[in-house]
């Protein structure tokens, strides 16, 4: 019998995590491409690559919105 780690605290088990595209994230922020790939490439919103895909996890978009609201509330 082989025992099973604990999963991590971040990590949803029980729900797959949705990856959304870079049109997808475009579409939900109201923003350009550019503007999607400038956020992207100074890491203020997290993605993964795979292959030559970009994708963004949803938990990663939900961060990054909930860190600029609390910027601007200070």
């Amino acid at each position: 019998m082989t025992a099973h780690a604990p999963a991590a605290p971040h990590q949803r088990p029980s729900m797959p995590e949705e990856l959304l595209t870079v049109p997808q994230v475009m579409a939900r922020l109201q923003l350009g491409r550019s503007a999607v790939y400038d956020l992207l490439r100074t890491r203020q919103l997290a993605s993964i690559t795979l292959g030559r895909a970009r994708r963004i996890p949803t938990h990663a978009l939900t961060d990054f919105i909930r860190t600029r609201l609390d910027q601007e509330a200070a």
